[in-house]
C-alpha cells in the first residue's frame, strides 16, 4: 500500500512538463521499491524489534539527476516518506531520523544507480513507543506523530473511520500528550473521549477502530 500511495503522489508530482522525463527512462518508483527492498535486506534485530537503516545516499547516473534536478527537494521529501510508511507497515524502528539525499555519479550509466544506507543514531533517540495490538511498534522521539488516513501521516490508518489527519501524539518535555485534530469520530484514551490528555504507561488510544497502547521507556 506504502509504494502505491508513493506512485500517486509522483504521479501529482510530475504532471505536465515533468511527466516527458520519465518516458523510457529511469523511474523515481524504481528508487522507491529498492529503498523499501534495502530497508528489508540490512533489517536488523533490536531490543523491541527490528531496526533498519535510516541513512540513506542514492547515487544516480548524470542524465537522470539532470532529469531529477528541478524537483529533487521534493522527490527527497517522497522518498523519506516511502520509507517511513515501510517502516510503519512492516513494524520496523529507526535509531535516528529519516535523511535522504541524491547525488549525481558521473562514473553510472543511465538508468542504473547505486544506494549506500546506514543506521545513524540521532540525538533524539526514541524511547517511549505505540505499540500496535499485534505487535508492530512506532516511536516516539522530539517529533510529532501524526496519525491519520493521509500518506503525509507518520502512523498511516486504512480505517474508514478515522479521519484523513485524526490525532497527534507530541512529547511536551518530560511528557507525552495525545491530541484529537477536529476528527469527525473522536479520539479516546481507555475509552473516554478527549480532546487532548497526557499520557502514562498502559494507556489505550482509540482512533476509529483503531486502538494503539503507550508504552513508556
Amino acid at each position: 500500500m506504502g509504494l502505491q500511495q508513493f506512485e500517486r503522489r509522483l504521479e501529482r508530482l510530475v504532471e505536465g512538463a515533468f511527466a516527458k522525463a520519465f518516458r523510457g527512462e529511469l523511474q523515481p518508483v524504481e528508487l522507491g521499491r529498492r529503498i523499501t527492498r534495502e530497508m528489508d535486506l540490512r533489517r536488523a534485530v533490536g531490543v523491541h524489534g527490528f531496526i533498519v537503516p535510516n541513512d540513506f545516499n542514492i547515487f544516480l547516473a548524470p542524465a537522470d539527476f539532470k532529469r531529477f534536478e528541478e524537483f529533487v527537494d521534493s522527490l527527497e521529501r517522497e522518498l523519506v516518506a516511502a520509507v517511513r510508511e515501510h517502516a510503519s507497515r512492516e513494524g520496523y524502528q529507526f535509531v535516528g531520523p529519516v535523511r535522504l539525499d541524491l547525488h549525481l555519479d558521473p562514473e553510472l550509466s543511465v538508468s542504473t544507480f547505486a544506494i549506500e544506507s546506514e543506521l545513524v543514531e540521532g540525538d533524539d533517540r526514541p524511547s517511549d513507543w505505540l505499540v500496535f495490538p499485534d505487535g508492530r511498534r512506532v516511536a516516539i522521539g522530539s517529533h510529532v506523530v501524526t496519525l491519520g488516513r493521509l500518506p503525509e501521516c507518520a502512523v498511516v490508518l486504512d480505517d474508514p473511520n478515522v479521519s484523513r489527519r485524526h490525532a497527534q501524539v507530541r512529547r511536551e518535555g518530560d511528557a507525552i500528550f495525545v491530541v484529537d485534530l477536529g476528527s469527525t469520530n473522536g479520539t479516546r484514551v481507555n475509552g473516554v473521549q478527549v480532546r487532548e490528555h497526557r499520557l502514562v504507561g498502559g494507556d489505550v488510544i482509540s482512533v476509529g477502530t483503531t486502538t494503539l497502547r503507550f508504552e513508556p521507556s
